[in-house]
């Protein structure tokens, strides 16, 4: 199973655009104003897969204010656009700056969604132990 798929859905790649992200709410930062009265607030989102991936994703201007029906903890579907930029720095310097903004937001659980779920240990018996994988000195099959 390819994880990326667990939390990222392309609809569209050619405009990367209509891309997706399920999880659950880690934070909301406060409002944030500035002098040119652009305004933006940014989420972190905890992605729900294997490894889980905390995503910052900003909301501008108007889109400030779907924030305001949601908290820390709730399970969200996020519609996302990703931003690209240049910058030339005073020494001439060219740096590339990426950004995720968010939309459109949905409330539900992973299950609202129809994405895959993990099972969870039964009753009575004890959960995994949580351990770093990347510890271990063991061959894989990862091409990389």
């Amino acid at each position: 199973m390819n994880n990326i798929n667990t939390f990222i859905t392309f609809t569209n790649l050619k405009h990367l655009r209509d891309m997706e992200l399920t999880g659950t709410i880690k934070k909301i930062s406060d409002l944030q104003t500035f002098a040119s009265g652009f305004q933006k607030k940014e989420l972190v989102l905890l992605t729900e897969e294997q490894y889980p991936q905390p995503i910052n994703i900003e909301f501008t201007q108007d889109k400030v204010d779907l924030l305001n029906a949601y908290k820390v903890g709730d399970s969200v579907k996020v519609h996302i656009n990703i931003r690209g930029r240049e910058w030339t720095s005073p020494q001439g310097d060219v740096k590339y700056f990426n950004s995720i903004v968010g939309w459109r937001m949905e409330k539900g659980g992973a299950s609202d969604f129809n994405e895959p779920t993990q099972a969870t240990p039964s009753q009575g018996q004890p959960a995994a132990e949580n351990k770093n994988v990347f510890a271990e000195d063991e061959d894989d099959d990862l091409p990389f």
